[in-house]
């Protein structure tokens, strides 16, 4: 039975911040423990799901691997924990828990923060892409203002790396716990020390260049690569490329919206695109050879004789690549055929000798009715 997809598992989009990961486990390992769900033979199951889910897509390194390949992609790296017990997975995860339902309760710290300081705040960026683009792909270097890390104190906010003392607050831990016995246990709450935000340690001296932030408004240059065949409203993704945290925390993703430049020669429909052709009259009664523009130049199409307005001319495999696949749509050349005005006086005498001759003369008989179409197709064809 394969198994199902990480996100699915945890009920979090694809793109769901550590913060919204965490809450998400918590609630799913709540939900799923087994001393609430006696009746239920499936929680046990449902719960080291999520505990496996949790452990790949908190961890940056297995998470970008689970999201470039999948379940195939982590070759092991995924702890598995059907043998596990439910003491053995709260202490694994005892970051999240703490000493909850007695599992892990009262043996030593936790495992620590994942990275100091305040998490930068997420940002998005709109970028236009020209048809050509988005067909077959391109890579921008974007130049993004943001909070950058401090380059003077290194992201820490201290002047010197001794302007250091410990918290006083939380001696150091970085964490304040309230601990209250439940009848399922004793129960944690776990929260950021108020006094140090989280770092275990006060600053003595603060970076005259960030005032303590570690951080400071700044531009920097970043590549995005863009897949062919991206729509309008599609958005990627670039995990820790948004506003760096406060005094070494994890910076925040940078979302890029993508939006469309409209287009001189061709109007997009899904992966095909439509190019408005306008013929003289004598050219699309007598046929000729025309030249026509494509997203990579330009290319010769044969108009038949008697090719009628309207008419979709198709060119295969001249579109836009599909999105994640080798597949490639078609591009259309749709047939006008112009009708000039104020003629000379020779036009006029060449256009009114037409009229009696057989071909135009068949218009003449029947201009409405049932069939009326089909008998100028027969004509004309």
């Amino acid at each position: 039975m394969s198994k199902r997809d990480y996100y699915e598992v945890l009920g979090v989009s694809k793109d769901a911040s550590d913060d919204e990961i965490k809450k998400a486990y918590r609630e799913k390992a709540m939900k799923f423990h087994p001393d609430r769900n006696k009746e239920n033979p499936d929680a046990e199951k449902k719960f080291k799901e999520a505990s496996e889910a949790y452990e790949v897509l908190r961890d940056d390194q297995k998470r970008q691997r689970y999201d470039q390949f999948g379940h195939q992609g982590m070759n092991g790296g995924a702890r598995g924990f059907g043998d596990a017990g439910f003491e053995d997975i709260f202490s694994h995860f005892s970051d999240i828990f703490g000493a909850e339902f007695g599992g892990g309760g009262g043996r030593g710290r936790s495992r620590g923060r994942q990275s100091p300081g305040q998490p930068g705040a997420d940002m998005k960026l709109r970028i236009s892409l020209d048809l050509e683009e988005i067909a077959f792909g391109t890579e921008k270097k974007l130049k993004v203002k943001k909070q950058v890390v401090c380059d003077k104190c290194e992201g820490t906010g201290a002047e010197t790396k001794s302007d250091f003392e410990t918290c006083s607050t939380c001696n150091g831990v970085g964490e304040v716990r309230q601990v209250r016995k439940t009848m399922l246990g004793q129960m944690v709450n776990v929260q950021p020390c108020p006094e140090c935000q989280g770092d275990g340690r006060i600053i003595k001296n603060k970076c005259t260049k960030c005032h303590g932030e570690g951080r400071y408004k700044g531009e920097e240059a970043v590549k995005v690569r863009i897949p062919a065949g991206v729509s309008e409203g599609n958005y990627i993704t670039l995990r820790n490329k948004g506003n760096a945290g406060k005094r070494g925390g994890d910076a925040g993703a940078l979302v890029v919206l993508i939006e469309e430049n409209e287009h001189e020669h061709f109007e997009r429909d899904g992966n095909d695109i439509y190019h408005d052709l306008v013929l003289s009259v004598p050219d699309a009664i007598l046929g000729t050879e025309v030249e026509v523009p494509t997203l990579k130049g330009k290319a010769n199409v044969k108009i038949d004789e008697g090719t009628q307005p309207g008419k979709l001319l198709r060119m295969k495999e001249k579109g836009i690549q599909e999105l994640n696949s080798s597949g490639i749509g078609d591009q259309y050349v749709r047939v006008n055929v112009y009708m000039p005005k104020n003629l000379s006086g020779d036009e006029r005498t060449h256009i009114e000798a037409l009229r009696g001759n057989n071909n135009f003369a068949a218009v003449n008989k029947n201009r409405s009715g049932k069939g009326f179409f089909s008998k100028i197709k027969d004509v004309f064809s």
